[in-house]
């Protein structure tokens, strides 16, 4: 099945292309581009040493891994982080460390991300003066539980 393209620039010659782990994936593995070790409790913004140009109304949205994040406790500190399709600067992770003793450390070329490449509606926004009902109505964060009150 062939995707959308998005054009790619390495920023350096040696950094791999975003590369997909298996068929069918949704996310491509992005690298680091230099060596970095993350504290406990530090965030660090890492470089990929990509650029990419991303057709209109399309967008890329970097996801943290999940094995980093049950073996070291590395995330993301803004996730999805949102690379919209005017966006031509180099890749950047925001990566954080929530283990509380042990330092991460990741060498040029390690898998930090993943990127997910979506399509994406430019809303209108109308302004009214009430808002049609809804079952949910104004119910916020957990008010679809089942749980008793």
């Amino acid at each position: 099945m062939k995707g959308v393209e998005v054009l790619v620039k390495r920023l350096y010659p040696d950094v791999p292309l975003p590369q997909y782990g298996k068929p069918g994936d949704a996310g491509a593995d992005i690298t680091t581009r230099v060596d970095v070790t993350i504290e406990p409790g530090e965030r660090l913004l890492v470089p990929t040493g990509l650029s990419i140009a991303l057709p209109f109304g399309f967008a890329a949205f970097v996801h943290p891994r999940s094995g980093l994040a049950i073996k070291h406790g590395v995330s993301m500190v803004n996730t999805p982080g949102t690379v919209d399709a005017g966006f031509r600067g180099e890749l950047q992770v925001i990566l954080i460390n929530h283990d509380l003793r042990e330092a991460i450390s990741f060498k040029k070329g390690d898998r930090i991300a993943q990127l997910v490449i979506q399509r994406v509606e430019a809303a209108q926004f109308v302004e009214v003066d009430e808002l049609p009902g809804s079952e949910r109505a104004s119910g916020g964060f957990g008010s679809t539980g089942t749980a008793s009150k």
